[in-house]
């Protein structure tokens, strides 16, 4: 449908910075805080969820979760997530992004509250528990990326859209944050109230039978953004363009558009349907044609980068374990471990993750989007090998500090390169009745990569020394030959970035060839 006979479209787009965005970006964006505190927070609990049920009297070291029950515990929700961007991707097409953004929400709330419960006090049982709600918490995660991504693309305007969509994600990075500061607070109230003896010194005292209570609230924590924001997020509107592009309602679109905007629009005119170019489907060489190259550059970047981001995300406190930055389990008790692995997860979090969200915020629009993704995974990379090549330097204690900056910066340009990037092209760059499909599909090829570096790493990082490994595991092939496949990662995604158009100062309808009129057969 031409852009002069659906006047609403150009108006969204030369529409100035309004309160709605802003309200838009905080909506759309608790759900992602809600997002990263959930998927991270799995993280700080893991060690403490060891010593809980798997410790083995006279044992030298703490309990350990086995390496099939770690790898599940990590894994699970990002496979739920992966399920999920795929169908509520799908559905957010089919039936509108309003009409499903409630659903994903809820399942969110009530998976992180009963996600801190269990069904009964064996190991197994509480283990089956929480790798059962926290798939379908993932699954509800997995709908929120393609929904508030297409959400807030199609309500931005076209100066300051990639910025927009950065903040939506950038909370991402907040979420990450407040999982460190909540774990910080909870178990420095527990440290006060039930301290406890190093592992060697008693090893059953270390342990609190309080203890367990801390995880739990950590984990239900995560239910209370969305609950928060549930109420404004199903009083918004469908988006004008899924409105006036997919249902073909133009007049309910320009109706829609003109509260939140707060301004008389011209009435749109003729509707004439739209022309056959324009209705090619998914799985059709027409879009394979136009888009295809496009989909697998916004899948191979996604897939690869969190490959490398969530391997270093859900296992920095092995990796301060391995350098030294923590003392080893045996020297502290169970609550004292969660704590500084939380205050280590904070510190980068404070110092790198949060600082490079913000920084693609304000430039995303002035420098582009290729530009900013191309060099992000070139100092991902970069930093990766400073810290492979010289690793024996970075394990001795003087060197420490330095090692935790090195890595701090693999994070800061992670988020003001690729992490944000990769969510933020695949919602601008397809048409609008296959967008939230194609994010979904995109996002899917990222939590695919989430899988392999979750479950991967886990192996991999392990000692090549097997009196070295942590109970349970073969030996791997070490932290530092780990470093070095991801930053090859990182370079296969700086070179399969070519692949993907640069949207930046473009309507979305130009982007996609909406725009075009043509009567070619399909």
């Amino acid at each position: 449908m031409a852009r002069e006979e659906l006047k609403v479209l150009n108006a969204l787009d030369v529409a100035s910075t309004q309160w709605y965005h802003f309200r838009a970006i905080v909506i759309a964006g608790m759900g992602f805080f809600t997002d990263a505190y959930d998927l991270f927070c799995i993280s700080l609990v893991t060690k403490l969820l060891g010593r809980l049920y798997y410790s083995v009297p006279g044992a030298a070291k703490p309990g350990t979760l086995p390496p099939y029950v770690s790898a599940t515990v990590n894994g699970v929700a990002f496979c739920g997530t992966l399920l999920g961007q795929l169908f509520f991707g799908w559905l957010g097409d089919k039936m509108g992004r309003k009409k499903v953004y409630g659903v994903t929400l809820t399942l969110m709330a009530v998976c992180s509250l009963a996600s801190g419960l269990s069904l009964g006090h064996s190991p197994t049982a509480v283990m089956a528990t929480l790798c059962f709600f926290r798939f379908w918490l993932g699954f509800g995660i997995g709908g929120d990326y393609p929904l508030s991504a297409t959400i807030m693309s199609e309500y931005s305007n076209k100066k300051t859209r990639g910025g927009f969509i950065a903040a939506v994600f950038a909370m991402q990075g907040f979420g990450n944050l407040a999982g460190g500061i909540v774990g910080i607070a909870v178990s420095t109230a527990f440290l006060r109230r039930f301290p406890g003896p190093p592992y060697a010194a008693d090893p059953a005292a270390s342990a609190a039978p309080e203890a367990d209570f801390v995880w739990r609230i950590i984990l239900m924590v995560g239910a209370l953004p969305a609950v928060l924001t549930y109420y404004w997020r199903m009083k918004m509107p469908e988006t004008a363009r899924y409105t006036a592009l997919v249902a073909k309602n133009a007049d309910q679109a320009t109706a829609d558009m003109e509260k939140v905007l707060q301004v008389k629009l011209e009435a749109a005119v003729a509707q004439p349907p739209p022309p056959r170019g324009g209705e090619y489907g998914l799985f059709s060489a027409e879009f394979a044609r136009r888009h295809g190259v496009h989909l697998l550059g916004t899948a191979a970047t996604w897939f690869l980068l969190d490959v490398a981001f969530y391997s270093q995300n859900l296992f920095q406190k092995d990796i301060f374990s391995a350098v030294g930055w923590i003392p080893p389990a045996a020297a502290m008790n169970a609550i004292e471990e969660l704590y500084r692995i939380a205050r280590g997860q904070t510190l980068i979090a404070l110092c790198g993750t949060v600082p490079g969200y913000w920084f693609t915020v304000a430039l995303i629009d002035r420098v582009g989007r290729f530009k900013i993704q191309v060099g992000g995974f070139l100092f991902m990379g970069v930093f990766m090998l400073g810290l492979a090549v010289p690793y024996e330097h970075w394990t001795r204690p003087s060197h420490n500090l330095g090692f935790v900056v090195m890595y701090g910066l693999t994070f800061f340009f992670a988020n003001f390169g690729p992490n944000s990037t990769t969510f933020v092209v695949p919602a601008e760059i397809f048409p609008a009745r296959l967008r939230a499909t194609c994010h979904g599909i995109s996002a899917a090829a990222g939590k695919l990569g989430a899988i392999v570096g979750s479950f991967g790493f886990l192996y991999a990082a392990q000692s090549q020394d097997k009196a070295k490994t942590d109970a349970g595991f073969p030996p791997g092939i070490g932290v530092r030959n780990s470093l070095f496949v991801l930053a090859a990662c990182c370079f296969l995604g700086l070179l399969f970035s070519f692949l993907v158009p640069e949207p930046n100062g473009r309507s979305l309808e130009d982007i996609s060839g909406e725009n075009e009129e043509t009567s070619s057969p399909v």
